[in-house]
């Protein structure tokens, strides 16, 4: 499956309509999701039922297209199932309760309720709210596919604008020459992430960098906000809107960097071997919680499995305990403290901290421990479990 996004191009009315469609969209998800707690029992297929009955009784639930209702359900129902798999799982901590929406931000269609122009540049969505025939803008054509390819689309709302996504069942896979060589990263601080070979990529700490103008921006959108007052001045708007616009643009500069990165990583190497880190349980230390999700590891670790699996690499998570502190010479434990930089051992093992870590990863991804493949993208990356790669 492919995700394809163009901006989209409307009038102040339509952008109206569209904000409407979401707010349906939310409710829908929210009514399916009570229904869920007022009711034992209740299951994927209930819900989608349910939204027949909401359309009955709200008149603006009927506007909105029948698929985008029980599009609303289904992540209703995705939540649900999220909560049940951890329960049936005993994932340690909180389970993940579902919860209310309070500011949705997308809605989906599935394979009604929209029509493309013949020179796939418009888009009319047929539904009763009225969005119409809207432009769409950018770079991707959508004219390389059929329109039976196109499964879902989705109006996502963002600080900049509006845009359209474009679920297209296609294969993106590409064949590749191999490179007949391996790697092992561990990401850190310091830098971004060092290779088994001593390589290091410096860490860009774009928030960090834009810290302090955010700052200015949220003094400045505190400075116009009214309490107690029922709507806030336009001038309010416009400065949570330069607020927003600066946040944008940071998460676009860390995705542009994981996605820059991981790209050729995966191109230069058959094998790629990392580490298996658990992030949300590393941010509860609230000294380096800034830090670690500037950094944007995860974000990092979805691209690299996402380009493993669409080049045909092998992509190894391996576990991160001991990684530091085994010496990657003689397998020795070498006690360190976060500060201690360089690796020293007995057996005259001379390293920096995160190349020895990077060794190791390397050492145990081509012994595969730990999982191969991506549970994103499929198994085709994948090799035997007892298969061993440095043969």
């Amino acid at each position: 499956m492919l995700v394809l996004e163009m901006k989209i191009q409307a009038k102040p009315t339509q952008y109206d309509a569209m904000d409407e469609a979401i707010r349906t969209a939310q409710f829908i998800r929210n009514k399916a999701l009570r229904y869920w707690m007022d009711n034992k029992g209740v299951g994927k297929y209930q819900l989608s039922a349910y939204c027949k009955v909401l359309a009955a009784e709200f008149p603006f639930a009927h506007k909105l297209n029948s698929m985008a209702r029980q599009s609303s359900a289904d992540r209703a129902w995705a939540a649900i199932s999220r909560f049940y798999q951890n329960c049936k799982h005993k994932t340690p901590g909180k389970k993940g309760f579902p919860k209310f929406k309070k500011h949705s931000r997308s809605v989906e269609y599935k394979t009604t309720g929209w029509k493309l122009s013949e020179n796939r540049k418009q888009i009319t969505f047929t539904d009763h709210n009225n969005i119409g025939r809207v432009k769409l803008k950018g770079t991707r054509d959508l004219n390389w596919y059929d329109i039976k390819q196109f499964k879902r689309v989705r109006i996502v709302r963002r600080a900049d604008g509006y845009y359209s996504q474009f679920l297209v069942d296609a294969d993106n896979r590409e064949r590749v020459e191999p490179s007949y060589s391996e790697i092992g990263l561990d990401v850190g601080l310091n830098y971004f992430c060092t290779d088994d070979k001593g390589n290091q990529i410096e860490n860009p700490r774009f928030y960090r960098r834009g810290e302090k103008a955010l700052n200015r921006l949220n003094r400045s959108k505190s400075k116009k906000y009214v309490k107690s007052k029922k709507p806030q001045s336009k001038n309010y708007h416009q400065a949570r809107k330069r607020y927003a616009l600066k946040h944008l643009k940071i998460s676009r500069q860390r995705k542009d960097h994981a996605v820059k990165l991981a790209r050729c990583v995966i191109t230069s190497n058959d094998v790629v071997a990392y580490e298996d880190l658990r992030i949300a349980k590393m941010v509860k230390n609230h000294n380096l919680a800034k830090s670690i999700t500037d950094a944007g590891w995860y974000q990092f670790r979805v691209w690299l499995e996402y380009f493993g699996y669409k080049f045909g690499k092998v992509t190894v998570a391996v576990p991160p305990q001991y990684t530091s502190v085994n010496c990657s010479g003689c397998g020795a434990k070498v006690t360190k403290t976060l500060s201690t930089r360089t690796h020293k051992c007995k057996c005259g093992c001379v390293l920096d901290r995160d190349e020895n870590a990077a060794r190791n990863i390397l050492s145990l991804g081509l012994s595969t421990v730990g999982h191969t493949g991506s549970k994103a993208w499929g198994d085709e990356t994948s090799i035997l479990a007892d298969e061993n790669l440095s043969g």
